[in-house]
């Protein structure tokens, strides 16, 4: 027990530091000063300042996902928080465990209705886990630990809480103790398991359906050898981790995120559908009708209960840690499975490794600078780097060359919104100092969040940014490609609002004005330079490839 009170502001950063929480992205505001000159004043506490609360939040993101605990990040009152909503919805279809603070100017004010005066909470709970306010000085710690043990807890997600001015001005006796946060390493029963096992083994064509549950259970071992226990294709939904390797030939690749009728089509044969640490399905036009055959059978296992049976039948649903489910769930079907099983099994395996054998033999290098800059960064590095994914449209190329293969070295955008890319590479970055990280992002999602490239010159962090610049929304002329054919409407031209070629964007340019340096690429042979300059130069660099 603390006996000596000092302010709620100084004891809330003894607080934070207690949880790990020892570096705090955000952007400054007036109602949060007292605060903040405390945090200046704090030993073995970091302030990592962003020029736009958007932009903080990203950089948290990518600080959380590559460390794989929490983060800490500050917003300013309502206009701060309003800023960041889009990037803390992110967070939240990500579940990244972010510890979201807010200050405002005081309980004391709350009549008044004055100036920047706005319900908080009420504007962060739609994208929070949770959402609340202290106006009592007395439970501010208590508060904080409530709310770092909700942000870790699975399912993890972003937190929030609103710290009026004077409530950290008053003096604080409360204990400084890290927060409890609840294991969850859950086992299924052994009866559980053979049940799911007796839905699945005798499947002839079985498929696996994956998210980042498996990534944040450490389970990809174990999701391998039940796939490969059952031959079956494994597909990612709602995934931006690697849940399983690239290179495995049962990897199919991702379900996508936006029309229904595409998942369907992917999984609408299988006889047999194991679902793990994902819901389905995510797309924003979803299939409303159940997409699986009638008949089939459905395992999903996740320790988040909500999202099992959510949205279509499943014939068992498990509430357990993925790892240990998987485990259990590959020693029976390694007892149970026929000679004749394992064989069919096998044969499935064996088609996929021919298939992808063969498509490696007939990739080609398309000779467009984009490729020829990520083959030679492939060759350079050796494919030792951290890849920060939200090249969209161009990601299918990106992939192909730095393939997702190590849990850590990849993280792809998720959530629907621009401008993850450039803050996430920040934040993963600052998390593996000593890692080579490189982030990928269009020339629309540059744009939302460019402002990252200061942050970066600020405090050296020596990342590195690829603007895969077409120019264009590139990704909403595919989607409305797809809408006019559903609704057999005859191609014309895009709506003029998806076009950014005027004026054109000098992003070289805009980096070197933000203290980073760049280059661009418009031809092939231009390529091969501008990745021995990225990798050469001490600090952040941006390159933009034209496409």
């Amino acid at each position: 027990m603390n006996a000596e009170a000092t302010p709620g502001r100084e004891r809330l950063i003894e607080q934070f530091k207690a949880d790990g929480l020892k570096v705090m992205f955000g952007n400054p505001g007036t109602v949060e000063q007292g605060f903040l000159d405390a945090v200046d004043a704090a030993a073995d506490f970091r302030y990592v300042l962003a020029l736009q609360e958007t932009v903080a939040a990203g950089i948290a993101d990518g600080y959380a996902r590559a460390t794989g605990g929490a983060a800490l990040l500050q917003l300013h009152s309502g206009v701060g928080l309003g800023n960041g909503i889009g990037m803390l919805y992110q967070s939240l279809r990500g579940h990244t465990p972010l510890v979201v603070v807010a200050g405002d100017a005081g309980v004391r004010y709350d009549a008044m209705d004055a100036q920047m005066a706005s319900d908080l909470v009420a504007m962060a709970r739609p994208v929070t886990k949770y959402a609340t306010r202290v106006t009592d000085p007395r439970s501010v710690l208590r508060t904080v630990r409530r709310a770092v043990k909700i942000a870790l807890t699975p399912p993890r997600g972003p937190v929030f809480v609103a710290l009026p001015m004077d409530v950290l001005d008053e003096l604080n006796s409360e204990p400084v103790l890290p927060a409890t946060v609840p294991l969850t390493d859950v086992a299924p029963s052994p009866a559980s398991v053979g049940r799911a096992a007796a839905l699945l083994a005798g499947a002839a064509r079985p498929v696996v359906l994956v998210g980042d549950g498996v990534a944040l259970s450490g389970a990809q071992a174990e999701l391998v050898a039940v796939a490969e226990l059952l031959g079956a294709d494994v597909f990612e939904v709602d995934s931006s981790e690697v849940n399983i390797a690239a290179s495995h030939p049962l990897r199919r690749g991702q379900t996508g995120h936006m029309f229904g009728p595409h998942s369907k089509e992917l999984v609408g044969n299988a006889d047999a559908v194991l679902i793990v640490g994902t819901y389905v399905f995510p797309e924003v036009f979803p299939e409303l009708e159940n997409p699986f055959r009638p008949g089939a059978k459905v395992v999903h296992i996740d320790l988040n209960a909500y999202e099992i049976a959510k949205n279509h039948p499943v014939d068992l649903g498990l509430a357990a840690d993925p790892r240990h489910a998987l485990r259990a769930l590959a020693g029976v079907l390694d007892q149970r499975l026929t000679p004749a099983q394992r064989a069919a099994a096998a044969a499935r395996l064996d088609v996929r490794t021919r298939e992808r054998a063969r498509a490696e033999l007939a990739a080609d290098d398309d000779g467009t600078p984009m490729a020829v800059f990520l083959r030679t960064l492939a060759e350079r590095t050796g494919r030792d780097l951290i890849v920060f994914d939200e090249a969209l449209t161009t990601s299918p190329l990106v992939t192909r060359y730095l393939p997702p293969e190590r849990p850590g070295d990849y993280h792809l955008t998720r959530g629907g919104s621009l401008g993850v890319g450039f803050p996430g590479a920040v934040g993963a970055k600052l998390a593996h100092p000593d890692r080579l990280v490189v982030g990928f992002a269009g020339d629309g999602g540059t744009m939302y969040t460019h402002q990252a490239l200061w942050t970066a010159a600020r405090y050296g962090i020596d990342a590195k940014f690829v603007v895969c610049n077409n120019r264009k929304y590139r990704l909403l002329d595919d989607n409305i490609a797809q809408y006019w054919r559903e609704r057999d409407i005859a191609e014309h031209p895009y709506p003029g609002s998806f076009d950014l070629a005027h004026p054109e964007i000098d992003f070289a340019g805009l980096a070197r004005a933000l203290g980073a340096d760049g280059t661009r690429v418009e031809k092939p042979d231009e390529a091969v330079a501008a990745v021995a300059r990225m990798l050469a130069h001490p600090g952040p660099y941006l390159v933009d490839i034209q496409i």
